[in-house]
């Protein structure tokens, strides 16, 4: 069985952490992730965590103002690296294994040597806590103009970095969007994925709607011999409770 995670980015938002990671656990979520969690003392997490015997299993470096990200903008090293050192440290304190670093608004040769030098240092740093860096194309309709937008860009970078720890966020939400083909994407890409995530598309509500089936991704995954979680990062049609029919229907 793959562990399901709920992403308290767009779960229980009306909650504190600590509440909405209580949430989940009462829902029959496995584990949580979340986006920024910095306004929250670690030790309230970690409470929660320990209450309900659930993992946090990533968080997000910071957006930046309205850049949606910093590691590729090269007039943000300082901002970027600091971003970093920020979310490794709270990871490391709330025991979560992966961080997504944001790579911004950004464009060109320039902006992908930026990026490229960041990730290797984050990579660096990560290495002694036992922490990936995950990379994440977003789509350029809920995220224009995004740096990383493409799988095979993402395949690029990582080969270009060359970290064992640097690894790709295969969002199927964004992925079907921009290059659709999940399944055969998913395959060919196991080797650098750290974490899958869904949603519906294109509404980005629970992911038993829309364009893709999550049965049919879900059983693929498990042939495949995928090892991580899946991330439910979906907004809610009305309640998070009232949507949960499909998490009772994937377990069976």
């Amino acid at each position: 069985m793959i562990p399901i995670s709920a992403n308290l980015g767009f779960l229980w938002q009306h909650l504190t952490l600590p509440e909405a990671i209580h949430a989940a656990h009462k829902a029959g979520f496995e584990a949580v992730e979340c986006h920024w969690p910095y306004d929250t003392p670690p030790e309230q997490v970690n409470d929660a965590l320990r209450e309900t015997g659930m993992k946090m299993l990533g968080l997000n470096t910071v957006k930046g103002e309205g850049e949606n990200g910093l590691l590729a903008l090269p007039e943000k090293v300082e901002q970027a690296r600091a971003a970093i050192d920020q979310a490794l440290s709270y990871a490391q304190k709330i025991g979560a294994g992966k961080v997504h670093a944001m790579a911004g608004i950004a464009s060109g040769a320039q902006a992908q040597q930026c990026y490229i030098e960041n990730l290797e240092y984050a990579c660096e740093r990560a290495a002694p806590l036992g922490i990936e860096v995950l990379i994440e194309p977003l789509n350029h309709f809920d995220a224009p103009n995004y740096f990383l937008q493409t799988t095979s860009q993402a395949r690029e970078i990582i080969r270009s970095v060359a970290a064992s720890n640097l690894k790709l966020m295969f969002d199927c939400y964004h992925v079907q969007i921009m290059e659709g083909d999940i399944c055969r994407r998913l395959t060919d890409l196991l080797p650098i994925i750290g974490h899958v995530q869904v949603a519906s598309v294109p509404k980005r509500a629970e992911p038993d709607q829309g364009e893709l089936q999550l049965s049919y991704v879900y059983d693929h995954l498990k042939a495949i011999g995928y090892s991580g979680a899946i991330g439910a990062e979906y907004r809610p049609s009305t309640t998070e409770g009232a949507g949960l029919g499909w998490l009772a229907k994937l377990r069976g």
